[in-house]
This record gives structure tokens, C-alpha cells and sequence, in this order.
């Protein structure tokens, strides 16, 4: 049973939800950080014994091991240290042993990762809903920030982050499992229609497979129907971004943009907003 302070106080829950949020941002950092090198270290081990030559044991890593440090001088953060948005603040987004500057990307994270749970948990109330919701926004928040250092969309995240969306959905928390199944199958297919139509008709390719499984993770929690409005939002915000980097930032057009963020911001806006957009757009016709 959850306390019935949740129910009575819904301001309770918020705050909750709030704390929590930012406390997990804190830990997306760290998966946003080590999941890639985590991954590298496993493909250059794999491709090391299938060449004969196996690397010689390394220390442990991964989300838990070693505690986190300074990426300058490799001082331990401490717990203190590692409030969420507070430490940030206290330090003044410097390293307590050697005052390099602290990437202000780790209380972005936590920031949004701590809104956006607050926000859901206004929206949701106590419910499958809010547990479903939280599991799809801070796997988007993770997702887009990989994507965006890497050019690399995990499957250890889009592919359990898929069937988690058809489990849910499985007693109708967002959509019915009809829709979600069909919106996982369409996310997919639809990417990977256009991934060969573009490859066939430039020679070259224009995105990853990544993009083709977020979608369908998108599909299986938001259902077909919500797939257009999606891929057109991200589509909008990709070209307005891809535009203002060449104009502004000299960014070169042979240079490639992550479109996995894109897809993110525009799931989470298919979330929270997708059916009075869709309405909205319905009602001018």
C-alpha cells in the first residue's frame, strides 16, 4: 500500500517525485558518462578473443565501480559532493581539489530529469501511469545525451525500453496493446524505409539503426497513431537545429547530426501533449 498521504497531498507526491527526479538525473550522468565506454570495453574484448590476442584483465567497470572522479585530476567525489543541482552550486561548478571547471551538461540532466518527474507526478497522480511515464522520460533523457556524444543509441536501453512499453500497455496504462504492438512494428519500419529509400538514392547512409528501434520504443508506449506526430516534430526541430548550427556555429553540411535527441523531445512532447496536438490539427480540417 502506498502511504495514503499521496492520495490526500498531492502536493506531497510532487515533492517526492521532485527529489527523486533529481537524484536519478544524478545517476543518468553516470550512465550517460560510463554505458558507451562500458560498451567499448566489451567490443574490444570480444573482437580481441575472436582475433586470437585476449586483452589482459582490467579493472572493474561499470555504473557502480570505481566511485566517481574528477575527470582532471581523478580526485574521489565524495557524497557531499554529489548532491544533486546543490554540490553544483556550493562548488561553483568547479572540482573541489583542482577548480576545473564541472561541465554545467550534469545539473542540466539532473534539473530536467527532477522537473519533468514533478511534472508527471502533477499530471498522473499515483498510478501505473506515473510509473510508466517516469520509465520513458529518464530513458529519453538518457538516450538523447548518449546520442548526442556518441552518435550511438544503445540497445541495453531502446530495446528493453520497447518491450517495457508493450508490458505497460499490456493492461491499457497508456494505449491498448493492439495499438502498441502495431506502433512498435510501424516506429521501425518507418525509419528503415526511409534509412533505404535515402541510401538508394544518395549512397549514403542517413542515420543509424538506433533510430529505427527508438522509434518502435516510441511506438510500443505512444501507439501508431502518435507515430506522424512524431516523426514530424522531430523532423522540425532537427531541420530548425541542423539550420541554426551551419548559419551560426559554422557547422559543416558533410558533418552529422545525432537524430536520436530529435526523436527524444518529440516523444516526450507525443506524451504529455500528443492528443490535444493531434486534436488541434484535426479540428482545422
Amino acid at each position: 500500500m502506498f502511504p495514503v498521504s499521496f492520495y490526500t497531498y498531492p502536493a506531497f507526491l510532487v515533492v517526492v517525485a521532485v527529489v527523486v527526479g533529481l537524484m536519478v538525473g544524478s545517476f543518468l550522468n553516470v550512465v550517460i558518462h560510463r554505458l558507451p565506454k562500458m560498451l567499448e570495453r566489451q567490443w574490444r574484448a570480444e573482437c580481441a578473443e575472436l582475433a586470437g590476442t585476449p586483452l589482459a584483465p582490467a579493472g572493474k567497470y561499470d555504473l557502480v565501480a570505481p566511485r566517481s572522479a574528477c575527470p582532471k585530476c581523478g580526485s574521489k567525489i565524495t557524497a557531499a559532493q554529489n548532491i544533486p543541482l546543490v554540490s553544483y552550486l556550493v562548488l561553483r561548478g568547479k572540482c573541489a581539489n583542482c577548480r576545473e571547471p564541472i561541465s554545467p551538461r550534469y545539473p542540466v540532466v539532473e534539473a530536467v530529469s527532477g522537473v519533468l518527474a514533478g511534472y508527471i507526478a502533477w499530471r498522473y497522480g499515483m498510478s501505473s501511469a506515473l510509473f510508466g511515464a517516469l520509465i520513458f522520460t529518464w530513458a529519453m533523457i538518457a538516450l538523447a545525451f548518449i546520442d548526442l556524444d556518441t552518435f550511438y543509441l544503445p540497445d541495453s536501453i531502446t530495446l528493453p525500453l520497447l518491450w517495457a512499453g508493450l508490458l505497460f500497455n499490456a493492461g491499457g496504462t497508456f494505449i491498448d496493446l493492439r495499438s502498441a504492438v502495431i506502433g512498435a512494428a510501424a516506429g521501425y519500419v518507418a525509419l528503415w524505409a526511409v534509412f533505404w529509400a535515402f541510401k538508394l538514392a544518395t549512397g549514403k547512409e542517413g542515420m543509424g539503426y538506433g533510430d529505427f528501434k527508438l522509434l518502435a520504443a516510441i511506438g510500443a508506449w505512444l501507439g501508431w497513431k502518435m507515430l506522424p506526430l512524431v516523426i514530424l516534430l522531430s523532423s522540425m526541430v532537427g531541420a530548425g537545429i541542423g539550420i541554426a548550427l551551419i548559419v551560426f556555429a559554422k557547422h559543416a553540411r558533410e558533418k552529422p547530426i545525432p537524430f536520436g535527441p530529435y526523436l527524444a523531445v518529440a516523444g516526450l512532447i507525443a506524451l504529455f501533449w500528443g492528443e490535444q496536438i493531434n486534436r488541434l490539427y484535426l479540428d482545422l480540417f
